[in-house]
């Protein structure tokens, strides 16, 4: 990496925002993303974004969930980017080594769930409180709170969505018995809480479909 080159990149200010809120970032983020987040207009940011990933600053991924026609870029730091003093928190390493911990114990995936339930309950009282309307949009929007990127598709009485990132991957494929069931919970304590619909399936890295949860309404 041309260290000169990276050092002129960042001098600029609106880079620099722009660099640290994908720092901070737990999943890659769109042009309208880090727009949104620093409140910009898209246009604003889209050469800076362009600029970082010519000097190696920035990784990107595209996929085909833009607007019809014109792909989606998802920006992230790239392995080597400079931390800048923004090294990962030690709460990656006490959620695997808790992880360990549970495991060992052996709890059953109900007992799992009934933790994940209790955690979903309160963020369904508070959706609750603010009215953000449905049972289904309030649990798209804590999804997505929490990283998992969330689109969903409804048929007849029944609204699938699925979880395009996992914000917990690692964590889920090395414990998939502690980290999917306490989502699963999370979710189902959300919708008890909230009401007019049942958790019908929910899907986890174990059935590869994806993992999604399928919401019938009641």
């Amino acid at each position: 990496m041309d260290r000169l080159r990276l050092f002129k990149a960042l001098g600029d200010n609106t880079r620099y925002a722009i660099y640290l809120e994908l720092a901070r970032a737990t999943t890659p983020r769109s042009t309208a993303d880090v727009a949104e987040a620093l409140e910009l207009h898209p246009n604003t940011v889209r050469p800076h974004l362009e600029r970082m990933r010519d000097v190696g600053l920035l990784d990107v991924a595209v996929d085909g969930k833009g607007s019809v026609g014109r792909p989606q870029h998802r920006y992230s730091l790239a392995a080597d980017a400079p931390s800048l003093g923004l090294e990962p928190p030690a709460y990656p390493l006490m959620a695997g080594l808790l992880a360990n911990v549970a495991a060992s114990c052996g709890p059953d995936a109900d007992a799992v769930a009934a933790v994940g339930r209790a955690h979903g309950r309160h963020a369904g009282a508070v959706h609750a409180a603010v009215d953000t309307g449905s049972c289904v949009a309030a649990v798209l929007a804590e999804l997505a709170d929490l990283g998992f990127d969330p689109v969903s598709e409804t048929d007849g009485a029944v609204t699938t969505i699925a979880f395009t990132q996992c914000p917990y991957q690692q964590l889920a494929e090395a414990f998939p018995e502690l980290v999917c069931h306490l989502h699963r919970g999370v979710v189902e304590g959300m919708v008890e809480v909230l009401g007019g619909a049942r958790v019908a399936r929910f899907a986890t890295l174990a059935d590869r479909d994806p993992c999604h949860v399928a919401l019938s309404r009641l």
